[in-house]
């Protein structure tokens, strides 16, 4: 009888979950709700439907040793930097704080069956596609972390691209105290004093081996992966945090993209009117983005003349950082 609640439970969530995307797509073609405003929505949106999952899935745990589980949902990439659209997917880790002998074979089962439950096709649809390849250690690394190792990990043996990941990720659902815990460690990772030439290198290097592993042999501009697109000016916010927040704690905010970019020029940290420009032009590639995906197109391709103002935008800020030769 409980699987036969759990599954009508579990559908209704994706009926409402769909009939509440579908209005909101109502007012995104009526042109009545921006495109940050409604990344905004979506995200709020998915954050419910994580913290209502993640309950239903403890109730139905019987070995279960506490009411609440001690438990949290971090979200990193778009859910994290709260730019979530119609389609995508939620990139997530897992965190529990209990010295509870059978917590972490408990909070595996948890975290197992929530990635089962969020991602069942059934005849009301699917919830959302959850890609954990961002924990500790990736793809050999446990399903969940405690805290304490997480905090560990992040200080002594984290790749720098996995600070660039930390500067978009944000509790989202579970354990409100681990959540202010893993804010705590997240500010400290990101305020860490680096050394700048070496940083640059780092990022330079990451951005080359995303370029090369996502070539556009197309006549048209892609505009998440090409030279000028919205990857270079996400790496272009990561380096500037990673950068200056040990001075600007500030920068640590979960503040979006656009918004990181003018504080940044307000701060003096780049040209002001460059950092404007460049969060224009963000905003831009970002509509453009969502109207294609919006007709159903999986890659994000435009003629090179309809965003050349942005590009160029997105190209000066990167090569006032880092230099010209770096695009090679």
């Amino acid at each position: 009888a409980q699987e036969g609640d759990i599954e009508r439970q579990l559908d209704t969530l994706r009926e409402v979950h769909h009939a509440l995307q579908f209005r909101l797509l109502a007012q995104d073609l009526e042109g009545r709700v921006s495109v940050e405003h409604l990344a905004d929505l979506l995200s709020k949106l998915a954050d419910i439907i994580v913290e209502q999952v993640v309950q239903s899935v403890w109730q139905s745990i019987p070995q279960r040793h506490l009411e609440r589980p001690r438990f949290a949902v971090i979200a990193y990439g778009k859910l994290g930097g709260k730019e979530l659209s119609y389609a995508s997917d939620l990139d997530l880790i897992f965190l529990y704080e209990d010295e509870d002998q059978d917590a972490p074979a408990l909070y595996a089962k948890l975290a197992q069956r929530f990635i089962t439950w969020m991602t069942t096709h059934t005849a009301a649809g699917i919830l959302f596609d959850i890609d954990i390849a961002l924990r500790p250690d990736g793809a050999s690394g446990l399903m969940v972390s405690s805290l304490n190792s997480f905090a560990r990990y992040q200080e002594k043996s984290a790749w720098l691209w996995e600070h660039q990941a930390l500067t978009r990720a944000r509790f989202c659902a579970g354990d409100k105290e681990i959540g202010r815990k893993f804010e705590a460690i997240r500010s400290a990772v990101l305020q860490l004093h680096r050394d700048d030439q070496k940083l640059k290198d780092e990022v330079i290097q990451m951005r080359k081996r995303m370029r090369d592993a996502n070539q556009n042999r197309s006549d048209l501009f892609d505009l998440k992966h090409d030279y000028g697109g919205m990857i270079d000016i996400e790496f272009i916010v990561q380096y500037l945090i990673l950068r200056h927040a040990h001075q600007h704690p500030e920068l640590t905010g979960n503040l979006g993209n656009i918004a990181l970019l003018k504080r940044c020029g307000e701060l003096g940290l780049i040209p002001q009117d460059q950092a404007f420009a460049t969060a224009n032009a963000y905003r831009m590639l970002r509509k453009f983005q969502h109207n294609i995906r919006l007709q159903g197109d999986e890659k994000a391709r435009v003629k090179h003349e309809k965003v050349a103002e942005a590009v160029r935008a997105s190209k000066q800020l990167w090569e006032c950082i880092f230099g010209a030769e770096t695009i090679r």
